[in-house]
């Protein structure tokens, strides 16, 4: 009856997704004081183009650092030793702080000793791809941090790139002693490879060409069973897996020519879903009439990084709203349904 009734997945997802919140989207803001954004899609050429963290020259495959540019006058020696300590300073406060609210605000029942729990098989794995993609984005912002910092550019990668699984991981270590959930093996190596995947493409690429991204929609599912799912919209969007979908939208101008007349702000788009998850047990779910199952989407969306702008403002909005997929046309393919056509999916 325990797996009837679990729905640790949902709750561990809005404290991961209220942490990814509190430490990942403040760092964009602070960074385009400086900084347009690093990791953006930039056009490519033979040179290190503004935004990139280096690049690879055509002859060798010595690491070079990103050409001198106006984005990035300040990582001079005075500007490290007066913005680091302020970066390091400010994010320790904030993360113990964080931590400690997590400690003795949410987790307020009984402790058990660590243990571990198996929820790969729950919500169709969208848990998984939120770990991926608050991982991911928070890495991304933390390299950004560190070179409006002064920190030299590589680095910033290496340091700044494993700051998202150190970030959510903590995280696991309070479910591992709450008796209710576990900590979850998944969830770290999903945390793990959402900071990998950000360090990998600056390593191949030097910039992020494939982007994940999230949106979300309301369902009638959160209805069935609110104290889960979800009873205010904010909780809705926190926990209503049928809700979420994760995509991964690629930067299809960087691998063509320079002169090709694809629009540089389209980028083709493939999202993953799931519907009718109300239990993780199918018993639980089929009483109610409901199967679960998969959703794969094909899409397009705008890359905001690629809108040009001289608006430092705009230039803020845009980072942080590049996290998130906007509405647009989609195909789905499921296997209840088949093909369904989207005029406007999100």
């Amino acid at each position: 009856m325990r797996a009837v009734f679990r729905f640790s997945g949902v709750l561990k997802s809005g404290r991961r997704a209220v942490a990814a919140a509190l430490l990942a989207l403040p760092l964009p803001g602070l960074a385009q004081s400086v900084l347009p954004a690093p990791l953006a899609a930039a056009p490519l050429s033979s040179a290190a183009a503004p935004g990139r963290i280096g690049h690879w020259p055509a002859t060798t495959r010595r690491w070079e650092p990103a050409a001198a540019s106006p984005l990035f006058t300040t990582t001079d020696s005075s500007t490290l030793s007066r913005r680091l300590p302020l970066l390091a300073g400010g994010l320790a406060v904030t993360y113990t702080g964080l931590l400690y609210v997590l400690d003795q605000g949410w987790y307020t029942g009984e402790r058990s000793q660590f243990h571990w729990f198996n929820d790969l098989p729950e919500w169709k794995q969208l848990d998984k791809a939120g770990h991926f993609w608050g991982a991911f984005h928070e890495s991304r912002g933390a390299v950004d941090m560190l070179r409006w910092a002064g920190v030299p550019d590589r680095r910033a990668l290496w340091y700044g790139g494993l700051v998202g699984f150190v970030l959510q991981s903590p995280i696991e270590y309070f479910d591992g002693h709450d008796p209710a959930y576990g900590a979850s093996a998944t969830d770290l190596a999903a945390n793990f490879l959402g900071s990998a995947g950000l360090m990998a493409q600056q390593l191949a690429w030097n910039e992020v060409r494939l982007m994940p991204k999230y949106s979300f929609h309301t369902t009638r599912y959160a209805k069935l069973r609110p104290n889960v799912l979800g009873k205010s919209l904010g909780e809705q969007y926190l926990k209503d897996y049928n809700g979420h979908t994760y995509w991964v939208c690629a930067d299809l101008a960087a691998w063509l020519k320079p002169e090709s007349r694809w629009p540089k702000w389209l980028q083709p788009a493939v999202g993953y879903g799931a519907q009718q998850m109300v239990f993780n047990d199918r018993d639980a779910n089929a009483a109610l009439g409901l199967h679960a199952y998969r959703q794969y989407y094909l899409s397009f969306d705008v890359n905001l990084m690629r809108i040009p702008t001289r608006s430092k403002l705009l230039k803020r909005v845009f980072y942080v709203a590049s996290i998130f997929h906007l509405p647009a046309p989609a195909l789905e393919y499921n296997s209840q349904r088949g093909f369904v056509m989207h005029g406007l999916y999100y």
